[in-house]
């Protein structure tokens, strides 16, 4: 066999992995995890630290989110754990006045408080591919062993759904539990 008719072969079962690959990403058939997260500490001022667990995820339709879990704990010993998710611009529209949805495969579903008015300058023009939730009432509802899907809602209504494993889950209480 030709060289050239080897490599035609080898490209064409890369890309029909690499779609099968996708079309079960994008379903939340398949998930691929990263190792797991390391919480990171920042000190942000005198007295005041915030600890973080960053992950990359995949919506529905193959784009790229970074998801953010952060614990600030500030000098006056008050604490707030909250999820940050953001997309390349252009990518969603977020609607800052509708509630994240947490879902389980339970089919148990909770609410997240958008608290994206806390990080923009101007609350009034909130950047549309950044969100901010309130995630510290929930933690205790959530079971470590069970993956989520995350449903954000959009202005335009179509909502986009990042789907995460049960590692994720286990990050986020970490930071709620074990470190104050």
């Amino acid at each position: 066999m030709s060289r050239y008719r080897v490599r035609k072969i080898f490209s064409y079962l890369l890309l029909q992995g690499t779609l099968v690959l996708t079309i079960l990403l994008g379903l939340g058939i398949v998930n691929i995890a990263d190792a797991a997260a390391t919480i990171r500490q920042i000190e942000e001022a005198p007295g005041q630290v915030v600890y973080q667990s960053r992950q990359t995820l995949a919506d529905q339709h193959g784009n790229t989110w970074q998801a953010i879990a952060f614990k600030r704990i500030r000098s006056n010993g008050k604490s707030s754990l909250e999820l940050r998710l953001v997309a390349f611009p252009g990518i969603a529209k977020i609607d800052h006045t509708k509630p994240l949805l947490l879902t389980n495969s339970l089919g148990k579903t909770l609410t997240a408080t958008d608290v994206s008015q806390t990080i923009f300058t101007d609350p009034s023009n909130p950047e549309l591919n950044v969100a901010q939730y309130e995630i510290q009432p929930l933690l205790p509802q959530l079971q470590a062993e069970i993956p989520l899907k995350l449903t954000i809602p959009t202005l335009d209504g179509e909502a986009i759904n990042l789907f995460l494993p049960s590692s994720f889950v286990q990050d986020w209480q970490t930071l709620f539990s074990q470190i104050s």
